[in-house]
């Protein structure tokens, strides 16, 4: 059984060892990263998913971000112990932030992936909107929260203040 909460400040780093242990060394230096320093994440929408025990089993956050000037959500770092891959957490982890998201009034998110993958929750290649270099354009992908919600937006996204 899991238990799925939202992450709190006992929780911090628990979740950041759980992201240590699942991305390359020097994950915090990727460009999506330098869109996080020094902004907090987003109350509510940064999730924790614990078993039976309590025993962390994945844990996604999310963060606010300004997209060709307009406000949006950048999805991830979303990560699933390695005992525990395979049983579709990662997934429940993604539908309950895009869902709480959406209820919360936000109107689109953003992140960078895989295609393949996050496409089944609606994501889709952002090819006017740009991350940070080194980003991998292909890689930049969007969901609109509300109808239209990435309709007409376009240029770089930055960090909020």
């Amino acid at each position: 059984m899991i238990e799925l909460r939202q992450e709190n400040s006992d929780d911090w780093w628990e979740v950041e060892a759980l992201y240590d242990l699942c991305f390359a060394p020097g994950r915090e230096a990727l460009s999506s990263y330098r869109l996080r320093d020094g902004v907090g994440p987003v109350p509510g929408l940064c999730l924790v998913a614990r078993d039976g025990d309590g025993v962390l089993a994945g844990a996604i956050r999310v963060w606010p971000v300004c997209a060709g000037g307009h406000p949006a959500l950048l999805v991830g770092p979303v990560a699933v112990h390695p005992t525990r891959q395979g049983e579709g957490l990662g997934a429940y982890l993604i539908r309950e932030a895009v869902a709480r998201a959406a209820a919360a009034g936000w109107h689109r998110a953003l992140l960078v992936g895989d295609a393949p993958y996050y496409g089944r929750f609606g994501f889709a290649r952002l090819s006017a909107v740009e991350m940070p270099p080194p980003t991998n354009p292909d890689r930049v992908l969007g969901l609109a929260l509300s109808p239209g919600a990435w309709d007409g937006i376009s240029g770089p996204v930055e960090r909020t203040a």
